[in-house]
């Protein structure tokens, strides 16, 4: 009696780096800002607001200090599908940065 097992599916590896969220472009509602002089990473205080994640890449890089992304919400009721009234985030719309 031969009892050999084949497989269907090889085992698969698990993934040596966790998953990144991808993003098609800006996140909406996301700000950037420096670090204010003075401050530290340990107390944190945001100082220039830049327009996009990239220019924040590069001032954080060329500076050698973090940047901070902020995003602003706000609590409003609805109503779910059971008639219940809940409360969701809803995010802020950032006014436009003047560079």
């Amino acid at each position: 009696m031969d009892t050999k097992t084949s497989s269907s599916t090889p085992p698969t590896a698990p993934s040596a780096s966790p998953r990144r969220k991808r993003r098609s472009g800006e996140d909406a509602g996301m700000r950037y800002f420096l670090l204010k002089p003075g401050s530290s990473p340990a107390t944190p205080e945001l100082g220039q607001e830049v327009a996009s994640e990239g220019e924040a890449l590069i001032q954080a890089f060329r500076s050698g200090q973090p940047f901070y992304t902020l995003t602003a919400w706000k609590a409003v009721p609805e109503v779910n599908g059971g008639g219940s009234p809940v409360i969701v985030k809803q995010a802020v719309a950032p006014k436009q940065v003047q560079s």
